[in-house]
């Protein structure tokens, strides 16, 4: 497996950045699949290492945290990608509203993945999912307290919430299924109420939340359920395992609509000349081998119904997801933005 590192020179005030690559990525032969994607290395690998044992596959893996989509517009015909995998559904709409993918036509697809978490034009397709749940602290926050979503707007939280800045995916996404449900005025009300409760600035990442629940400037926080396991289960960083012991998490709405979700998923190039070995391989991550891989060690639910999490995941147990097609998520997204913005979230 090869990776390519870009250096990036950025220009003032421009709309975007002009990417330079030391390295590029060559034309894929018959057994080489080259991947674009803003997921880190450590995360691809066991699917990629799992998969070259079993087909004797090749990968060239372009990693960039941002700027997938700019990239391939920018290649237009010449560009080398066959697969595209990236996380956020807005990202994933992002490569289809600017027709950077090709169709995915696949019965094996479509039996693996519901409805939902599927594209209705078969431009992409969800891969895994994550929950973004409410962490509470063990010690100063009863969770029979918090039942929905809805919850955090209360006044009585007053100065005891804090989050990640609202503008990123993660809670963008968030948002924008609460229009979805809501409508656009009350999902602003409720953003306004949420932000009235914050113990501090929205800052960091969802790491640093369960941080500051631990040194009690918090007591109620949202996170991801990956993080969760990432802090929970780390051997390197003992400190963020007492982060993780601090905070007990809930998965909210699970007497109505459900527990809101994101997912990860995958695309193929509109310009791929790999096109059916891509597509072998966005299949075999629907399959019950690649979907135990993201349970078990991502740390992130499976899409295919007929593979049940399992693992250390299962620890703090299972949630009803909400069924709302995830692609009306990408469809509030910049409503989401505009109420961030106003709300100073």
């Amino acid at each position: 497996m090869t990776s390519f590192k870009p250096f990036i020179f950025c220009i003032s005030n421009l709309i975007f950045c002009i990417s330079i690559f030391i390295f590029g990525i060559h034309r894929a032969s018959a057994n080489e699949i080259n991947i674009y994607s803003n997921r880190s290395p450590a995360l691809l690998a066991p699917f990629t290492s799992e998969y070259e044992k079993e087909y004797a596959v090749k990968f060239n893996i372009l990693h960039a945290k941002k700027g997938l989509a700019q990239r391939l517009k920018s290649e237009g015909k010449n560009s080398p990608a066959d697969v595209i995998l990236t996380v956020d559904i807005s990202r994933l709409s992002e490569l289809a509203d600017m027709d950077l993918v090709r169709t995915i036509n696949s019965k094996i697809i479509d039996r693996n993945v519901p409805d939902h978490l599927r594209d209705v034009n078969k431009k992409w397709v969800s891969l895994s999912t994550r929950a973004r749940v409410i962490g509470v602290s063990n010690k100063r926050v009863n969770v029979d307290e918090i039942q929905n979503i809805e919850d955090l707007a209360d006044p009585k939280f007053k100065g005891k919430i804090c989050t990640r800045i609202g503008s990123h995916p993660y809670n963008r996404a968030l948002l924008a299924s609460i229009i979805a449900h809501h409508g656009e005025r009350k999902a602003q009300l409720w953003a306004e109420a949420l932000v009235s409760n914050f113990a501090r600035k929205a800052k960091g990442n969802d790491r640093a939340q369960a941080k500051a629940i631990y040194s009690g400037e918090c007591d109620i926080v949202l996170m991801n359920t990956y993080y969760f396991a990432l802090m929970k289960f780390n051997e390197k960083n003992p400190e963020q395992k007492k982060w993780a012991e601090a905070t007990d998490i809930i998965f909210y709405n699970q007497n109505n609509r459900g527990q809101h979700i994101n997912v990860s998923g995958a695309a193929i190039a509109k310009f791929s000349k790999n096109y059916n070995e891509a597509l072998k391989f966005v299949e075999w991550l629907t399959m019950p081998k690649a979907q135990k891989i993201y349970s078990n060690i991502n740390f992130e639910y499976p899409v295919n119904p007929n593979v049940k999490p399992d693992g250390k995941i299962m620890e703090w147990g299972t949630f009803k997801a909400d069924a709302l097609p995830i692609s009306k998520i990408a469809d509030f997204s910049k409503d989401a933005q505009m109420i961030i913005d106003r709300v100073g979230w």
